[in-house]
């Protein structure tokens, strides 16, 4: 099996993604999944063509992205992309879609092909803080998980896609004047890796409650 794991360069005036940190340190190879890594720019309609890219020529059975969202406390695999750009801050060349669709032609919204519950239950299993998340936000992560499923979709059927979340990394928190939740690159690795684990060994996903009433 081939994996494509992917992350997203700096931004928001941080000096270091920790998504980025973090897959540069995963492994090339767990179990039988090999491991393809891809930088990706963030920045709208770029990085899904990005990602675009690289699926058509190193034609992989899976394809992960990795993005942070500072201020949650554990990894969260994303349930659902929607088809809409509202950028609060932004992207790395400036532009700042508000209300706009991502593709015309898309569902109002794609969900995952990953076995998200399943990888939080690894994840867990790895003693990392772990839970399935509801919602991408608004900005290039959710455009991109979205462009990712649009793609499979359109044009790769039988590939599975997804996106994970990760917190901050210890050193982004440091000089923060509000405490902030974050967790080590070794965490952050440890549970990607064990993330992939679970992508080569579910073809489907486990049926267990991971659910929010809010």
């Amino acid at each position: 099996m081939k994996l494509l794991l992917t992350a997203f360069d700096p931004f928001g005036g941080e000096k270091v993604n920790p998504a980025l940190e973090a897959v540069k340190l995963v492994k090339d190879r767990i179990g039988d999944v090999e491991i393809v890594k891809l930088e990706v720019p963030t920045v709208f309609n770029k990085s899904i063509q990005t990602v675009a890219e690289a699926i058509q020529k190193e034609r992989p059975d899976a394809v992960l992205c990795i993005g942070q969202a500072g201020g949650r406390f554990d990894m969260t695999p994303e349930r659902v992309a929607i088809n809409v750009d509202d950028a609060r801050i932004p992207d790395n060349e400036g532009n700042q879609p508000i209300d706009a669709p991502i593709f015309e032609d898309g569902a109002p919204a794609y969900f995952t092909t990953l076995p998200i519950k399943a990888m939080v239950k690894a994840m867990r299993e790895a003693g990392i803080p772990a839970s399935v998340s509801n919602t991408a936000g608004t900005f290039v992560c959710n455009h991109l998980m979205y462009g990712v499923l649009y793609t499979l979709s359109k044009n790769h059927p039988d590939v599975k896609g997804g996106f994970m979340h990760v917190p901050f990394i210890t050193s982004q928190v440091v000089n923060r004047p509000a405490a902030a939740p974050s967790l080590s690159v070794d965490e952050i690795v440890a549970g990607i890796e064990a993330s992939v684990a679970a992508i080569g060994q579910y073809q489907s996903d486990i049926k267990v409650a991971e659910g929010k009433t809010h």
